[in-house]
């Protein structure tokens, strides 16, 4: 069962229902995330249940809540709560983002020694590369998966909950257009100033830029659900190269498309972070498949097929 926005949009739900046995195993629900409430008729009989949306447009008029923040906080306690009222949901898995395991100090100045789920990004620093757009994105994603992750303490944990804080994630789709974090991942391949600032911003918060392709995120949260028991924060990512090294494996690999000065130089100016480690979710079991190499590379090709018009370096 899947709950989306509008079970009429074509562009959104014509790519789920072409999947092998879709008319017979597919069964969709027309929900809001702006109003969890309608999530319970989805939930009720499920035994598993992966919250993998967050609100990102706000308008304040049409509303109840102020800010993409207060709804997204709002939206996964009424998932979880909707969760507990079923009696049969055993497990919520939720997909958080790395934008919400700074290992930056309280203070915003310098990082702590090592980036794992012990880490918080603090809400109240500055950073120099986010837009209102991204910093509303990292509070929502920050504050929401601290909510969620509470109700493993409500009722000694009947209801376990489980978050996958992911990395940037990259690698070919199945999609008609290009992911934004693919449009990311391959921004100063592409030239793209747009997406080389989110980029810039990641690794700002992260100090690295943590990777992952999309098909071990798939596998990661089918993974969670076959466990017999698993609660608590994993990350999932394979790789955390900074900015330079993934330019330089462009360079090297991509020669015919010459990265331009101006996706090169601010560089050096990031600042290095902390060693990351990502070894909670293997411990557990799982294995990733696709390395960095594979990661940007099926990225590259996936630019190179889906946006010829304003991505012609990539041509």
């Amino acid at each position: 069962m899947v709950s989306i926005y509008d079970v009429e949009d074509a562009s959104k739900v014509g790519l789920l229902k072409s999947l092998p046995n879709a008319d017979s195993k597919l069964l969709l629900f027309q929900a809001d995330i702006y109003d969890p409430k309608e999530f319970q008729p989805a939930i009720q009989g499920c035994e598993f249940v992966f919250h993998v949306a967050t609100p990102k447009q706000h308008i304040n008029q049409s509303s109840q809540y102020k800010d993409t923040a207060e709804a997204a906080v709002a939206g996964v306690r009424i998932i979880a709560e909707s969760c507990i009222h079923s009696q049969t949901v055993k497990r919520l898995i939720y997909t958080a983002s790395m934008l919400a395991v700074s290992p930056r100090r309280d203070d915003g100045v310098g990082f702590k020694p090592c980036l794992d789920e012990s880490c918080w990004t603090p809400l109240d620093v500055s950073f120099t590369y986010a837009t209102d757009f991204s910093m509303g994105y990292i509070i929502s994603k920050t504050l929401a998966e601290r909510a969620v992750l509470s109700y493993n303490d409500i009722d000694n944990g009947k209801l376990e909950v489980v978050t996958l804080p992911c990395g940037l994630v990259g690698g070919e789709t199945l999609l008609s257009y290009l992911a934004t974090s693919v449009g990311v991942l391959i921004s100063q391949l592409a030239g793209d100033s747009f997406g080389y600032n989110g980029l810039k911003l990641m690794q700002e918060v992260n100090g690295s830029v943590p990777l992952v392709h999309i098909e071990d995120v798939c596998q990661a949260h089918i993974f969670c659900m076959e466990q017999p028991s698993m609660s608590g924060r994993f990350c999932c990512a394979v790789a955390s190269p900074n900015i330079n090294e993934i330019a330089s494996y462009f360079e090297e690999n991509y020669s015919e498309h010459k990265i331009a000065k101006e996706f090169t130089e601010s560089i050096k100016r990031l600042e290095e972070g902390s060693k990351c480690d990502f070894s909670k979710l293997m411990k557990m079991g799982f294995e990733y498949k696709y390395s960095m190499k594979n990661i940007l590379d099926d990225s590259a090709t996936s630019g190179r097929r889906l946006t010829r018009s304003s991505f012609s370096q990539l041509i």
